[in-house]
């Protein structure tokens, strides 16, 4: 028969709800330092984030219609002319094409502002379900944004609206973006400026220095420290 195990002379019988009955108190203080907590899961949980992603690509998506509205309407326009055997631009030197890339490109970072910093306002946290998801949305928006309004603008026939305004009448040239690197500017933006904010405002870590035995407690009270 074996005597029971009895914890060091040294050790006193009670250990402040510690769970290791042999372990030492810290030499500095005298006390044992306190019991780890269970581990908490942070965050809605995966499957919320991907329904929240989802939702977020969606709707970011169709904002798209808004940009392609507003690029219509407030793009310069191209001037063609006909002399009932082909078509030529008007002004030859004029600089509507480059200001129809460029109006779509600013309309895209004010897009990309705004849509970032609603996001962030909805759900103030990061996280990579939802950063990927702005940044898809975005990208998809704009290229609705493009389509819908290339479909909105003057027709795409150039020869039959020709035919049918007639010899030296002047009219709209279809809407097109040549520079397609526009498409980015939406995209670009909004992860800015989410990232931003979420680096500004967003959730922070707790403070490791709070958890220890020898930093404050969470109630205001610091431990004794060894002088």
């Amino acid at each position: 028969m074996t005597a029971p195990l009895t914890p060091p002379p040294h050790q006193p019988p009670h250990n402040n709800g510690n769970s290791d009955p042999w372990q030492a108190p810290d030499p500095m203080t005298g006390h044992l330092p306190p019991a780890p907590a269970a581990p908490q899961e942070d965050g809605p949980g995966l499957r919320a984030e991907l329904r929240e992603a989802v939702v977020v690509t969606v709707g970011v998506a169709v904002v798209g219609l808004a940009l392609g509205a507003l690029w219509l309407w407030l793009a310069p326009r191209v001037p063609l002319v006909s002399d009932a055997s082909a078509v030529y631009l008007k002004d030859t030197e004029g600089e509507q094409a480059i200001g129809i890339d460029g109006t779509f490109a600013l309309l895209g970072l004010a897009f990309g502002v705004v849509t970032g910093a609603a996001v962030f306002l909805w759900r103030r946290r990061g996280g990579v379900p939802l950063v990927v998801a702005l940044a898809v949305g975005s990208l998809l928006g704009g290229v609705l944004a493009w389509r819908f309004g290339v479909w909105l603008g003057p027709t795409q026939n150039v020869a039959a609206h020709a035919k049918e305004v007639g010899k030296g009448v002047v009219f709209d040239a279809p809407l097109e973006l040549n520079a397609k690197g526009a498409l980015l500017a939406w995209p670009l933006a909004a992860l800015v400026v989410h990232l931003g904010l979420t680096g500004l405002f967003g959730p922070r870590d707790p403070d490791p220095y709070f958890a220890t035995p020898y930093g404050p407690q969470h109630d205001g009270s610091a431990t004794p420290t060894a002088p």
